[in-house]
């Protein structure tokens, strides 16, 4: 075991924000989270990435308070979303260990860690393998990091810092992508080696058509491009509601130039339904209105100016035949490259093991897939997607407090932003793991603070702002 210079630093910031308290120490390990190609700790060939490092310090802050303590173990009852993540976990942990073994052979897989045969990219009997441990322990950690927020941000003075601690996220994700560009263009990419000391492959010097693969913090353009769906549908949705919609405003618009110029496949079609989602929220909550003259506007002119630019590209093809070309190649032709051949065939392997098993699947962390949704049933089976079921409809369908509160806007923006990370997740994922910031989210979407919200005191940051 080693701990890294980041490691190092990643500590020594823990031990100081434990002094600030436990909203400080939650809101650095919610920036944290877009280290996604750094790694705090080296033990084997494992990587123990900074905010999981970091999260250790986030335990300790919040159980030294006795209410929120209290707040975390009840955030686990029947039937809160906290109850059903539990019990995916379980049952997760449960068939990693017995599934592999007591169906070994049974079928082939597409391995997603190492197993006994030799690694050759090809099929292999099933089996356990390394990523049975790892996914375990990941998934673990993703329940202690709901958990700890969603105890946090059930007190209005918790739940505003951890919305301010979000959009804190997505301004860090933007400044990464501006570093990882400029360094790139400018031959200084040794900048950022601090953060990108992982030991698995990282792709920070690739390009595409001519253009700079953006990868931020992250080890690939496509961890970037599905990172930013949901920070951008976070702050897309705050500006839309009129939360400091300069600020949020100008996050949106940088999020959604780079994802769109990220050459990242998962990035560039997740962008469309993500701005639908932007769209129908507009639109479901102001119409058509002169009381809120830009969002009017937009929700007015964007369709017209979607067909304007459809009929251009028609009309004048060598104009448009940049954009065309660049579609092309990361959508539209994806699926005849060497990589889209590839996915299709791990969610083929995935798809046939989840038939093979009638059900059962073949173990958490078990096979590689390019789709979460394929993942679910082929890992944790019939059951395990049950659960997760369960926790999404609980955690993101039902409605909690007033419409148009500060509080509802939050919750309704990190909604939106599980939805982008989850489109993401559909069109790319290795496995059912969704990152710790997924579960920052879906925590601040469940937190109901508003019992308390008439002894909090006077508003801060986000929530004020004149409305867009």
């Amino acid at each position: 075991m080693s701990i890294e210079p980041i490691g190092l630093i990643t500590i020594l910031l823990g031990v100081y924000c434990l002094r600030l308290g436990h909203l400080a120490t939650a809101t650095v390990f919610v920036v944290a989270t877009l280290l996604g190609a750094a790694a705090a700790m080296l033990i084997g060939a494992a990587n123990i990435q900074p905010a999981h490092l970091f999260l250790a310090f986030v335990a300790m802050s919040l159980f030294a308070k006795d209410g929120e303590k209290a707040a975390a173990i009840s955030a686990l009852a029947f039937p809160r979303p906290g109850f059903w993540l539990m019990c995916l976990v379980g049952v997760g942990i449960l068939s990693a260990f017995a599934l592999p073994r007591l169906l070994a052979g049974a079928t082939a897989i597409i391995p997603l860690g190492v197993s006994e045969y030799a690694d050759t990219g090809s099929a292999v009997p099933l089996g356990p393998v390394s990523s049975n441990f790892t996914q375990s322990v990941y998934l673990t950690a993703d329940l202690i990091c709901f958990t700890m927020i969603a105890a946090m941000a059930a007190t209005p003075r918790g739940f505003e810092a951890m919305a301010s601690a979000i959009v804190a996220c997505a301004a860090g994700n933007v400044i990464f992508a501006i570093l990882d560009l400029v360094t790139y263009y400018t031959g200084t990419l040794w900048v950022l080696d601090i953060i990108r000391n992982a030991q698995y492959t990282l792709h920070f010097a690739s390009e595409v058509s001519g253009m700079k693969r953006i990868v931020g913090s992250f080890p690939e353009a496509s961890s970037f491009g599905r990172q930013t769906l949901g920070l951008l549908s976070f702050v897309g949705t705050l500006w839309v509601y009129g939360r400091r919609p300069a600020l949020t405003g100008t996050l949106a618009l940088a999020s959604l130039i780079l994802v769109v110029f990220s050459t990242s496949s998962a990035g560039l079609a997740g962008t469309a339904p993500v701005l639908l989602i932007l769209y129908f929220t507009a639109l479901r909550r102001f119409g058509i209105s002169q009381e809120r003259p830009m969002i009017s506007i937009i929700l007015l002119c964007g369709p017209l100016l979607l067909v304007a630019l459809v009929l251009y590209a028609q009309l004048d093809q060598e104009a448009a035949k940049p954009i065309k070309d660049y579609l092309d190649e990361l959508i539209f032709s994806k699926s005849n490259t060497a990589s889209g051949i590839e996915r299709t065939a791990y969610n083929s392997y995935a798809f046939q093991n989840f038939l093979d098993t009638f059900g059962l699947g073949v173990g958490l962390g078990t096979v590689r897939t390019s789709s979460f949704g394929v993942a679910l049933l082929a890992n944790v089976g019939i059951l395990g997607t049950i659960l997760y079921l369960f926790f999404a409809l609980t955690a993101f369908v039902q409605r909690r407090g007033v419409r148009g509160s500060f509080p509802s806007d939050v919750r309704r923006a990190a909604r939106n932003a599980c939805l982008g990370l989850m489109i993401g997740d559909m069109l790319g994922a290795p496995g059912i793991e969704q990152g710790l910031l997924f579960y920052v989210l879906a925590a601040v979407a469940c937190a109901v603070p508003e019992q308390s919200l008439a002894r909090s005191p006077a508003p801060l940051g986000l929530r004020s702002g004149a409305v867009a």
